[in-house]
């Protein structure tokens, strides 16, 4: 019994230690202007990691429509490499006027990939069983 609660105190700290670094999936981490978790996650080559950062546009994709349809653009995040936002538009509304150079904020799960990596889950989840997040352009919030 005794060893069972060591074990326990073991794993909420652990937990508590890892929230306390912002990598925690499940909870919303807030990067401020200069995107430190974006770009910790980038040089560590993490994934799963629930983010909010922003950037600049600097060039809008053809959608992805292979099962559910995703709008895609690549954003300067101000780290010295760039990530691919891919934005469902089958669950939320497609992102209105964007071009190259718009300055954009961001709520999602960032995946790491050799390219400077992914944000994606921007937008709310039907299911409700994963954090929802959003893409803000000229004062629209998209979701």
């Amino acid at each position: 019994m005794k060893k069972l609660v060591v074990l326990a105190l073991v794993i909420v700290a652990g937990y508590g230690l890892i929230q306390d670094r912002g990598f925690s999936p499940f909870s919303p981490v807030s990067t401020g202007s200069n995107n430190q978790i974006l770009a910790d996650a980038q040089s560590r080559q993490l994934s799963d990691v629930q983010l909010t950062g922003q950037g600049t546009v600097i060039r809008i994709l053809s959608d992805d429509l292979e099962g559910s349809r995703h709008q895609r653009f690549i954003l300067d995040v101000g780290t010295g490499k760039t990530v691919l936002v891919s934005h469902n538009i089958d669950l939320a509304p497609r992102v209105e006027n964007l071009s190259a150079g718009d300055r954009v904020e961001f709520t999602g799960e960032f995946e790491w990939n050799a390219k400077g990596g992914v944000v994606h889950w921007t937008h709310h989840d039907p299911a409700g069983r994963h954090p929802g997040g959003w893409i803000k352009h000229q004062g629209r919030i998209y979701q």
